[in-house]
């Protein structure tokens, strides 16, 4: 079962997916964060696992779009509409992912459409052990994505970090003492690889990609 992000609205209703899949060993669960198995998201954090940056210390994101269409179902409140369920749940992946743990400590703020009732700008900030994450999402600004790592010695600028083109290829700028590198990698359609490792893991009987329990992804796009 692949399941859309985010995989539930709350977390009694995540909790109550969990042990249904603990209890069928045999049912294949994932939730559906394509951005993980772009190959570029794979370089940089070879580049991070390598010191290429020092210490990982602090992620900054920002996800942001223009909606207002009534109709839509990203702006209808009973059913997980709002910034938070739609798109800021990437950034909160992102750090995860790169941090590798879950965060200890959680705060944030959001403004509320008055006729909606969804979150139309949302901020948080996440402690981890090792560092910070930061992030903004929001369904009514200029649509715009970035994400950017800072460490102890240098820092990775990513462009357009969670919907890259699928038929061109992606890049990012990794600053450190020595100058400024561009790194570019192929063109990649992150559903297909996505669906294609999913599909594998059904029917090979393997775990999946991302288990559900996995809070870092480790296996994402290997």
């Amino acid at each position: 079962m692949l399941c859309e992000k985010p995989l539930a609205l709350s977390v009694a209703k995540a909790r109550t997916l969990l042990e249904a899949a603990r209890r069928r060993p045999d049912l294949r669960v994932m939730e559906v964060f394509m951005y993980r198995f772009h190959p570029r998201w794979r370089r940089i954090r070879d580049v991070v696992a390598g010191g290429g940056i020092g210490e990982l210390r602090s992620v900054h994101s920002v996800f942001s779009y223009h909606n207002v269409d009534l109709l839509n179902i990203r702006n209808q409140a009973d059913i997980g509409g709002g910034g938070l369920m739609d798109i800021g749940c990437y950034c909160i992946s992102l750090s995860r992912l790169l941090f590798g743990s879950e965060p200890a400590r959680v705060c944030g703020t959001a403004e509320y459409d008055p006729g909606f009732g969804t979150d139309r700008l949302a901020s948080g900030i996440l402690e981890f052990g090792a560092g910070t994450a930061t992030f903004s999402c929001a369904t009514q600004m200029v649509p715009y994505q970035r994400a950017t790592l800072f460490g102890t010695t240098g820092c990775i600028e990513v462009e357009t970090p969670f919907t890259p083109a699928p038929d061109e290829p992606a890049r990012f700028w990794h600053r450190h003492p020595g100058g400024v590198e561009e790194h570019w990698t192929e063109a990649a359609d992150k559903y297909t690889l996505q669906s294609d490792l999913f599909s594998r893991a059904v029917l090979e009987g393997t775990e999946v990609p991302t288990p559900l329990e996995e809070h870092g992804g480790q296996h994402a796009g290997d």
